[in-house]
């Protein structure tokens, strides 16, 4: 087999191949074997029809397309090797020239991953929000914490905001009743938002036993996206109650015996909460920095193709749930379709340019994964996926998601060398000193390469989880 390589641009490539006839001879002989198996021929055993018999009854032409079909991924592969190419998706694959008894030469388009120069990026310099707590974060987060704390009392007055009610709902479309539009005592906090638009206005002002009707859009069930006409019967109005806010509720709501001590570790919670923000900050301003000093060649293929997967998920997957299609979709986001169609294609060509960066950088600093890291990796995508370690783990192996976790875990290395390399600040112009916080979070997910070495690692990472779990 000869092939050659022809650069159409920085991000894809032509292959020229040409294959002897004779080295076509084992697929061939598959062809006629999967042939035999396939079909019946008066006289002979079925799988035993000599091939001249097969050429007569069937075609020369047939078998010979079907061993080109087996061969041609074997020759690419070849070829790709050959070429030592980093090849990206599918090829375009045109046979050029075929006869029986000829060579075989066809062309290969693919895309490819693109060459990059990472620069010294030591001179990055960030700024992010000072670690700063004041009295009104923590007044705040106290009062979050007596609102869990809060009980409810019946009272003998019309529905005022802040007051839990308990509901029937009736919604009817086109005068018709919903066989999934009826529930009853539902219990709500008036002024939360967590029930249908303007349910707010109907119920404020009424008193148990009290009835309003009203119209809202319907986000969910059989007639998500319609306006629906909704009756509404309060049976209950009752009052919140907050705790003091004193020793008593310390002790209430905590491990503390004190206001103070409660206090102090709502400080301590805050100031945690807040470093955390910071390392993310920092994390996502040194990525933006970084993009920003690399040049990088966008494949055009695998940039519509993932447009286009994020398009589908979006259709197929999260406007299901959230009761929508593409036009109330961007009616509620406020856009066009063409504003939609820049931002997620500006979405996907960082996505991509971050992923062909962090990869590039951890082959230059040559980064590896261990077991733990993994390990720690499926423990925290398990507990962000709802599904306990165990089952993550095997449904990552099963689903052959093993490349595409490795690659989270580089990368996310990848990116914490270049935080460690910047100059953090904060907005008090002092030093941020970021120590651990930086891990492996939101690392790109574009497909990373693979090998069995790591797929028997991801394994034994997997039978770690599990006993963990």
């Amino acid at each position: 087999m000869k092939s050659a390589v022809e650069t159409l641009n920085p991000t894809r490539v032509r292959l020229t191949v040409e294959v002897p006839f004779e080295e076509l001879k084992p697929s061939l002989d598959a062809a006629y074997k999967k042939i035999n198996q396939q079909v019946t021929v008066p006289g002979f055993r079925k799988g035993k029809i000599p091939a001249r018999v097969i050429d007569q009854r069937f075609g020369r032409g047939s078998v010979l397309e079907e061993a080109i079909n087996d061969a041609l991924p074997k020759f690419y592969t070849e070829a790709v090797s050959e070429g030592e190419l980093n090849v990206l998706g599918q090829p375009d694959v045109d046979i050029t020239e075929f006869n029986d008894g000829q060579d075989l030469k066809f062309t290969a388009e693919v895309d490819i991953r693109p060459a990059i120069e990472i620069p010294d990026y030591s001179g990055i310099e960030v700024t992010v929000d000072a670690l700063e707590v004041s009295d009104e974060d923590i007044d705040k987060s106290l009062e979050q914490l007596r609102e869990r704390f809060a009980s409810t009392s019946p009272v003998e007055r019309a529905a005022a905001e802040g007051d839990v009610v308990v509901l029937d709902l009736e919604a009817s479309v086109d005068g018709e009743v919903l066989e999934d539009g009826v529930a009853k005592g539902i219990s709500y906090t008036i002024g939360s938002g967590q029930l249908l638009e303007g349910i707010d206005e109907a119920v404020i002002g009424l008193e148990a036993g009290g009835t309003a009707t009203f119209d809202s859009e319907l986000k969910g069930g059989s007639a998500a996206g319609k306006t629906s006409s909704v009756k509404v019967d309060v049976t209950s109005v009752q009052a919140r109650e907050l705790p003091e806010l004193d020793d008593d509720f310390a002790q209430l709501a905590s491990e503390f015996d004190t206001l103070e001590e409660l206090r102090a570790d709502s400080v301590k919670r805050l100031e945690n909460m807040k470093r955390y923000d910071q390392a993310t900050q920092a994390q996502e301003k040194v990525l933006d920095a970084l993009l920003e000093l690399v040049e990088v060649p966008m494949p055009e293929k695998l940039l519509a193709d993932e447009i286009q997967t994020r398009k589908h998920n979006l259709e197929h997957h999260q406007f299901p749930a959230m009761g929508l299609d593409w036009d109330s979709y961007l009616e509620r986001e406020g856009k066009t379709a063409e504003e939609h169609d820049a931002e997620l294609g500006a979405q996907a060509t960082k996505g991509i340019k971050t992923q062909f960066i962090l990869d590039e950088l951890v082959s230059k600093e040559q980064l590896s994964v261990n077991q733990e890291e993994l390990t720690e990796h499926l423990m925290r995508r398990a507990a962000s996926s709802g599904m306990s370690p165990d089952q993550f783990a095997q449904a990552v192996v099963e689903g052959g998601q093993v490349p595409m976790l490795v690659g989270e875990v580089a990368r996310g290395k990848a990116l914490a060398v270049v935080v460690e390399a910047a100059k953090v600040t904060d907005t008090n112009g002092e030093t941020v000193d970021l120590d651990d916080e930086v891990e492996d979070e939101g690392a790109v997910t574009v497909e990373a390469g693979s090998d069995e070495e790591t797929a028997t690692e991801v394994e034994d990472a997997a039978e770690a989880t599990s006993d963990k779990a």
